[in-house]
């Protein structure tokens, strides 16, 4: 499969996602709910890794890459912190659109820290991701 694939794939799950989490948080703490959907991914993760993995092939990786490894879980860790007590607070319909703000703000990212080309379809996307996430959040009162 292709790059393409596995993201239209991810986007899937992450809408699936979505909805099961607000039901999950109606009676709960939502850093618990958190908690508790962490785990499970990482019990899924680690027996995927395992699995896919060819026999004693599993062996840690430097330091830089575990530092940014780490780091890039701690950023995960309080972004579902953050999108669990959205969730809990607001609608599915509203909060997720918002979320994937997140895809403006990894173009812009890439663009200062990796030092990736931005182009004029990556300004007229990432406007019109914005554009669509303010209609769909924003409620007439």
């Amino acid at each position: 499969m292709t790059w393409f694939t596995w993201a239209l794939l991810s986007a899937l799950f992450a809408g699936i996602t979505a909805v099961l989490a607000k039901v999950g948080v109606e009676h709960v703490n939502s850093s618990l709910a958190t908690a508790i959907r962490t785990t499970v991914v990482l019990f899924i993760t680690w027996a995927i890794a395992f699995a896919a993995a060819p026999a004693g092939a599993i062996t840690l990786p430097g330091g830089r890459t575990l530092l940014f490894l780490a780091l890039s879980g701690a950023a995960t860790g309080l972004s579902w912190l953050c999108y669990f007590r959205a969730l809990q607070l607001g609608e599915v319909s509203r909060v997720a659109p918002v979320d994937k703000l997140s895809v403006v703000f990894a173009i812009l990212l890439a663009g200062i820290f990796l030092r990736e080309r931005l182009t004029w379809q990556h300004a007229l996307g990432g406007s019109l991701i914005v554009a669509g996430s303010l209609v769909l959040a924003w409620r007439a009162t």
